[in-house]
């Protein structure tokens, strides 16, 4: 992300905040084509000739605006829910380069997936197994899928984002994921294709990569020996950014580490990545309603709320937060606070800040996990999104209306 002071005004992507900020309500999200451009192609480029298939995590940011970007790059994706298959297509996204993860994927969904010619369902349990398979002969049609492993394996992250671990409820455990596969190559309604797995999210170490990978290359030949064949290994997303000053695995250390251990099997390698490619793509910016100080606290009170951006008090995540204008005020410690009903509505604690009322913030590393997780607590609408594009900053979400919120309801008012 390209942020920087000219002047002591803040600048991203050559776009001058202030200005910005007075000419639009806040508070508002802001993305940079140019940052999610240039992590789409570091993969690309780290791949290099191994064959490959980047399908993007839509429950990242699922922005119809973003999706179409990526499509036209030829990226696949992952998608959890019909609803996200849905924006897949409207953004021009094609379904034969999209997989259906998830675990609790309804019969409906499943129809809906078949229907688009999805590229292949993550399977994560052997019930759901057997449902696809239903389903597919109900339609005279055959279901491509692959099955998740759960590796058993520590990703060393927040606990809330860990996907690996026997008690995590996703994939199906790796001393029963042979029976799993001997099932489906009776099955006359699916078609195997692969074999998956996803240990967690906000992963800043990629030696649990190796590990699931070395666990996963040995079921891939015990599967060949029951002439079970797999074509692709899709070993899910999860690669980690630099919020504060942690160090960030490269996208080129992260595939080198898949393909040395997997360029003997000669498969696919599908990744699904999310994070790793919108979360340095976004600001929200917010304007200060209020500075209120107390005898042991002062708080910045901005007119973003948690219902906007709920990544602090969900996982205690840290996100830089600095000053749009850099004045003379001197510094001083606080809280950065919305204006929601709850303790848990903050941003920040313990800043160091040189504001007053009428100043804007802006909070970074946003595009990932940050529009997505927003609600209409406290009957607030769901805030405006930008895309700068080249010189300009074009409008990709419109604001929500209370009216709009209110519609659902009020047309059922007896």
């Amino acid at each position: 992300m390209t942020v920087d002071y000219r002047e002591n005004i803040l600048f991203f992507d050559d776009l001058n905040l202030l200005d910005f900020a007075l000419l639009n309500q806040t508070p508002f999200y802001l993305y940079s084509e140019k940052a999610i451009l240039n992590n789409y192609n570091s993969y690309v480029d780290s791949f290099a000739n191994h064959d490959h298939l980047i399908c993007y995590s839509v429950k990242a940011n699922s922005n119809l605006s973003i999706l179409s970007l990526l499509a036209k790059l030829n990226s696949g994706f992952d998608i959890v829910s019909a609803g996200e298959l849905l924006r897949v297509i409207e953004a021009g996204g094609d379904p034969s380069k999209t997989v259906f993860s998830g675990v609790g994927k309804t019969e409906d969904e499943i129809r809906f997936a078949l229907e688009k010619n999805i590229m292949c369902f993550n399977v994560e349990s052997l019930e759901e197994l057997l449902t696809i398979n239903k389903i597919a002969l109900e339609h005279s049609t055959t279901a491509n899928i692959s099955i998740r492993v759960n590796p058993s394996i520590d990703a060393k992250t927040h606990p809330y984002i860990t996907t690996g671990l026997k008690d995590n409820k996703f994939g199906i455990d790796e001393s029963e994921v042979i029976a799993a596969y001997k099932e489906a190559s009776t099955l006359k309604g699916v078609n195997i294709l692969g074999i998956d797995f996803h240990i967690g999210s906000q992963i800043m170490d990629i030696a649990p990569y190796k590990d699931s990978l070395l666990k996963i290359v040995k079921i891939i030949k015990d599967l060949k020996t029951l002439n079970i064949n797999i074509t692709h290994i899709d070993i899910g997303g999860g690669l980690g950014i630099s919020y504060k000053d942690e160090k960030a695995p490269s996208k080129t250390e992260f595939v080198k580490v898949l393909t040395d251990v997997l360029k003997s099997l000669k498969l696919k390698i599908i990744i699904e990545p999310g994070r790793s490619m919108v979360g340095n793509s976004g600001l929200l910016v917010t304007k200060i309603i209020n500075v209120k100080s107390t005898p042991t606290k002062k708080f910045v009170i901005v007119d973003a709320g948690m219902n906007d951006f709920i990544r602090p008090p969900l996982y205690d995540a840290y996100h830089s937060i600095k000053e749009m204008f850099l004045s003379d005020i001197e510094k001083f410690k606080c809280d950065v606070v919305g204006p929601i009903c709850e303790t848990t509505d903050f941003f920040g604690k313990d800043r160091l800040l040189g504001v007053s009322k009428g100043d804007f913030l802006v909070i970074e590393d946003v595009g990932a996990y940050g529009s997505v997780f927003s609600s209409n607590y406290n009957t607030r609408p769901k805030i405006a999104e930008y895309l700068i594009r080249g010189n300009d900053a074009v409008l990709i979400r419109s604001r929500e209306t209370v009216a709009a919120i209110l519609a659902n309801e009020k047309n059922l008012l007896k």
